[in-house]
């Protein structure tokens, strides 16, 4: 069977994006907005957060109703999980990570954050920039998230003022341009009233950027992905039990990095044994090339001892092999980040040990400023940690491959996943 092609065209189809805010900013009001005005809730769904909204006093439709769904989150009236929506246009098609803006739940947003190629943070406009939002962007500019949308939400409770909206524009930006976020993009909105969110608002003709929606379909987030040096961590090693496979021998597993076409030249590390693509397989037959996210089965030309855990990489662009990891770490469990004690980590397809060996220091994530001397980290603290992994793990700095530059470490005694890391350019 003759091989297809394929083409990266297709990525800048979805957009996953993530939306993070301080409590009472108006999330779960733009969710519910940007849901009902590309009617994609059934008329049922609408029905019922009319009688919600009038059992609760409200004189017009709480959007925010169709969002918060847990009973806990209603009752409280804030997020608290992260919940995922899909909805779509004419001009793409979108997953939305709605996750929580209060403190107490800022690995949640870790959790949501982590895959998106968009932040939208909103600022209520009657506030301005609170601790929590500067939180919220620089945990997004951690995850290596290139386009921020900076919503100034509640712009009726301010009149639709211009000058309140440069103030909080002026006093925000000055904290990014510090983290150098690549794109930013300041909206000033009434996610109740829907001003700027699908359409332009007529009440603040100041404003000649796009509305939120045309934003989010227009940006171009295809070009974030490193198309450059291959990456794949092997997750399976398929071997059919069938005569008519009898020398079939596939890796299966996701494309974290480059776009591998059949003829290339691999290495398989960390064994360091080369060979060269074979052909590339999926479900619905070969084809000539793949790129990331895809989940696809590489064949080599070559028998060669690959396992789960192993990568596939490009001869000339090899990732850092190594045990001893800088990393910085959001710290997810009530237990603290203490120096000395062992985890399990999760890198890509491969799982080993890793022992804390320094806490170099922890960040201020309202200066920005690094606390020298510290000896833990509390839930939700961020700061820089030096690892020993027990097995060498094959990663690059994750401002240059997401995928390939983060960790997860595991409480073994409890399975709980309690920390969250990047890695950064190895020391010395």
């Amino acid at each position: 069977m003759a091989a297809r092609p394929t083409t990266i065209a297709s990525t800048a189809d979805l957009l996953r994006f993530s939306t993070a805010g301080s409590v009472d900013d108006g999330k779960s009001t733009l969710i519910g907005r940007l849901m009902y005005e590309t009617k994609s809730i059934f008329q049922d769904q609408l029905e019922a957060i009319e009688r919600a909204s009038r059992d609760q006093g409200a004189d017009y439709v709480n959007l925010a109703l169709l969002t918060d769904g847990l009973r806990a989150e209603r009752e409280q009236g804030i997020t608290i999980d992260v919940a995922y929506r899909y909805f779509s246009t004419p001009k793409r098609t979108f997953i939305l990570a709605d996750t929580p803006g209060h403190v107490q739940y800022t690995r949640n947003m870790v959790t949501g954050a982590s895959t998106s190629d968009l932040a939208v943070i909103l600022v209520d406009a009657s506030h301005g920039a609170t601790e929590q939002s500067r939180r919220h962007a620089y945990i997004a500019w951690l995850l290596g998230i290139p386009h921020f949308a900076i919503c100034v939400n509640k712009m009726d409770l301010v009149g639709y003022s211009e000058d309140a909206f440069e103030a909080i524009r002026r006093d925000f930006q000055a904290f990014l341009d510090r983290l150098a976020v690549p794109e930013v993009r300041f909206i000033p909105i009434s996610a109740l009233h829907g001003d700027n969110v699908v359409d332009r608002s007529t009440k603040m003709p100041w404003y000649d950027g796009p509305p939120l929606l045309e934003y989010l379909e227009t940006v171009q987030v295809a070009r974030d992905r490193n198309l450059v040096d291959l990456r794949f961590p092997v997750q399976w090693v398929i071997r059919p039990h069938r005569a008519d496979y009898h020398d079939y021998r596939g890796y299966a597993g996701q494309v974290a990095g480059g776009v591998p076409r059949s003829g290339d030249a691999v290495v398989a590390l960390p064994g360091g044994f080369r060979s060269r693509i074979k052909s590339i397989d999926t479900f619905d037959g070969p084809i000539d090339e793949a790129f990331p996210p895809m989940s696809v089965t590489l064949t080599l030309e070559d028998d060669i001892d690959i396992s789960r855990g192993d990568m596939i990489a490009a001869v000339d662009a090899q990732p850092i092999v190594g045990q001893d990891l800088e990393a910085i770490v959001c710290w997810l469990s009530t237990g603290k980040l203490v120096v000395g004690k062992r985890y399990a980590i999760k890198h890509t397809t491969r799982n080993t040990r890793a022992i804390v060996k320094d806490l170099r220091f922890r960040v201020d994530v309202n200066s920005l400023g690094e606390e020298r001397g510290v000896e833990s980290l509390d839930l939700n603290e961020i700061g820089r940690v030096s690892l020993r992994a027990a097995a060498p793990i094959l990663y690059d700095p994750y401002h240059r491959n997401r995928a390939t530059g983060c960790f997860i470490l595991i409480d073994e005694a409890t399975n709980e996943t309690v920390g969250a890391g990047i890695l950064q350019e190895p020391v010395g």
